[in-house]
């Protein structure tokens, strides 16, 4: 097993650690209700139960099985959707609750990501872009279909405290 590099030592870079490739949590975001503005984080508790504490999104109801507690989106590919679009807004305009630098993240369900050190994540499906994505420059929503460019949505399997600035990687 790699050792888990202390809390921030990955801070402002992305890299290689053993053969486990890792990036770094460049953005965390919550809203308190559906469609209500995002709020920018530099920390965030993250719950089984509550997905991001304080996300709407994020409560696993009784009997649910909890696929879009969480969505992780890479800067990258936001990046290149604004370019394909002519435009440039924030990443959190995505309305995603994580943005990730420096990890491919993975395509396909079940995958499991370590971010921090106590939090994990199963992917359980591609993050559909919605009507608003549209609404926000024209062409953006056939711009995130690309190639998982909108991002993945996640359960919690494990919290813990999460920190922009923190590592993610495949676990």
């Amino acid at each position: 097993m790699t050792a888990q590099p202390a809390r921030g030592e990955m801070r402002g870079t992305a890299g290689r650690i053993g053969a486990v490739e890792t990036g770094v949590i460049a953005g965390l975001a919550r809203h308190a209700f559906p469609k209500a503005p995002m709020e920018v984080l530099e920390r965030a508790e993250i719950t089984p139960e509550l997905g991001i504490v304080g996300d709407a999104r994020g409560r696993r109801k009784p009997g649910s099985a909890g696929k879009r507690q969480i969505t992780l989106m890479e800067r990258a590919d936001w990046a290149a959707a604004m370019a394909q679009v002519g435009a440039d807004h924030p990443w959190w305009m995505r309305r995603c609750n994580i943005a990730v630098d420096g990890l491919d993240l993975p395509q396909r369900p079940g995958a499991l990501l370590r971010l921090g050190r106590d939090v994990v994540l199963e992917v359980t499906r591609f993050t559909d872009p919605c009507e608003r994505m549209e609404m926000l420059a024209p062409g953006l929503f056939a711009a995130l279909v690309h190639d998982w460019r909108g991002g993945v949505c996640a359960r919690v399997l494990a919290g813990g405290a999460l920190t922009v600035g923190d590592c993610i990687k495949e676990a």
